[in-house]
């Protein structure tokens, strides 16, 4: 198995990252494809899909395959891994060996699903890997060694928190909840608040220019531009952080909710290396202005911010097969 290419896919619901040891990072593309209604073939994957969201005629759709971390269409997850196989093997890796994450709260079916999907590009074996372990590896933390790693992985469709100790996880949470949610939280709050209708797009624009975690900032401002509920016409709002930070409230307080569940699932030996070593932030919806901040005030222990958190759960995959044997046993 070692003798051959391997490498590590994140198959997350925004994105799909691919790891290769001796490249790094060699695919990071939206999780988005675009295909023709009437006879089904692919039209664009990626970020050439996803410019398409909500501009296209009635022949294209561009949809997303994957929800909440899981696969939603079989048919066409296949049909992206096969074109993103198809991308790689141009630059040189043929039938690789696999290691692919999967959320906590995964089912034997769902798990069965996304192995089966890397198996039909060709691959020559499929290794599943739980995101938070990999989240952890990519992270640069020790999970090989008895101590406490807390990892918050907060993707597009789920948020992971774990407690990592000897390669295996120690207690858990994962819920259906993460950035996808925010942006829809953002589409309704609009929609309520000024009979506007935005697009995904706009929603994850303004989430990332004016969202923040609920702590003290200076407000700040931009237009948006949307279809009036009333009028069916365009029309142009302002609108400010602080109303985002409101809508986005309920979101967060149950990621937090998460964090506390498995922090007091822990068992007390490992309760002291927390309060030392404290926790790790990755993913992007981890990113969110003031997050960080808003957490240390919340739990009362260290947060730290993992080295790249958009990319370690790819790397993490990449990187297991160094902890195979541990990760095997746990």
């Amino acid at each position: 198995m070692f003798g051959t290419t391997t490498i590590g896919i994140d198959l997350g619901t925004a994105n799909i990252l691919v790891y290769s040891k001796e490249k790094g990072i060699i695919l990071n593309e939206p999780s988005v494809v675009a295909l023709n209604t009437h006879d089904g073939t692919v039209l664009a994957i990626g970020q050439e899909a996803k410019e398409m969201i909500g501009k296209t005629p009635a022949s294209i759709s561009a949809v997303r395959p994957m929800k909440d971390g899981v696969i939603a269409d079989f048919d066409l997850t296949s049909g992206l891994l096969r074109e993103i196989m198809r991308r790689i093997s141009i630059s040189g890796v043929k039938k690789p060996n696999v290691v692919v994450c999967t959320p906590t709260g995964a089912t034997s079916v769902e798990r069965r699903a996304i192995s089966d999907a890397v198996k039909s590009t060709g691959a020559r074996s499929v290794v599943l890997i739980e995101e938070p372990v990999a989240a952890a590896i990519g992270a640069d933390l020790p999970v090989a060694e008895p101590v406490a790693n807390v990892i918050v992985d907060i993707g597009g469709g789920t948020s992971e928190i774990a407690i990592i100790s000897y390669g295996g996880v120690v207690s858990s949470t994962s819920i259906r909840t993460g950035g996808d949610h925010m942006d829809e939280e953002i589409i309704q709050y609009i929609r309520k608040n000024y009979n506007l209708l935005i697009g995904q797009s706009t929603a994850e624009r303004i989430k990332m220019e004016l969202g923040y975690a609920p702590i003290e900032h200076v407000p700040q401002t931009t237009d948006i531009r949307g279809r009036d509920l009333l009028t069916g016409l365009p029309k142009t709002i302002q609108i400010s952080s602080t109303e985002i930070q409101s809508a986005l409230s309920e979101t967060l307080l149950r990621i937090l909710e998460a964090i506390r569940n498995t922090l007091e699932l822990c068992p007390p030996e490992l309760s002291g290396d927390i309060v030392d070593r404290g926790i790790i932030l990755s993913g992007g919806g981890s990113l969110l202005q003031g997050f960080r901040d808003w957490l240390v005030q919340e739990i009362d222990v260290p947060v730290h911010m993992a080295p790249s958190p958009l990319e370690s759960v790819a790397i993490g995959t990449g990187r297991s097969l160094v902890f195979a044997d541990k990760l095997t046993k746990s």
